[in-house]
């Protein structure tokens, strides 16, 4: 690609380039792990950092937009643990939706099953989160989860199985709660 060869020769400006054709498609994955505006914000941004940081170790062998996605999956990943260790959770309630018309998944006062399906999801650990995101809310195959984790194809199975059943388990709980 001619714009990667300009900023591996010196041209700073030509990343500008790439990260316009390629900010909505950036922006749109992390929306599926984050419904935080700034947290959104500084993982794109990360995503955009690591890809110029690491540019001279990409292969020309497979599409950059598919490079660069994997890089993006790498810092939601990061961005998840790091908020999983964090004691401070912001409360569902306190959630931004996401501006410019990039929101994927819409979170309203009127529907709550979107927040149920967040709050579960954060009962999860991050690689179950992760699996159910890319498999479940990204449509990814496995084989390009198996690709963009490094996992092989049957731990992302297994864990996809496992991540399912503990899922359906946190939203049966919420259901039977609500029944009785």
């Amino acid at each position: 690609m001619i714009y990667i060869e300009a900023v591996l020769s010196g041209d700073k400006e030509a990343f500008n380039e790439l990260v316009r054709r390629y900010k909505r498609k950036v922006f749109a994955i992390t929306t599926r792990f984050t419904l935080n505006s700034c947290e959104l914000d500084d993982i794109c941004q990360e995503a955009f950092i690591r890809a110029y940081t690491n540019l001279n170790k990409y292969r020309a062998d497979a599409p950059f937009e598919h490079w660069l996605i994997k890089i993006t999956i790498n810092c939601c990943y990061d961005a998840l643990r790091k908020q999983k260790r964090r004691t401070d959770n912001v409360a569902l309630d306190d959630v931004e939706q996401p501006v410019d018309g990039f929101a994927t998944i819409p979170i309203s006062d009127k529907d709550d099953s979107y927040r149920e399906l967040y709050a579960a999801l954060d009962k999860l650990s991050v690689k179950d989160k992760m699996i159910i995101i890319l498999l479940e809310l990204e449509e990814k195959s496995v084989r390009e989860v198996a690709q963009l984790t490094g996992w092989s194809e049957t731990n992302v199975k297994v864990r996809a199985f496992r991540a399912r059943m503990k899922l359906r388990g946190y939203l049966g709980d919420k259901n039977e709660k609500q029944k009785t």
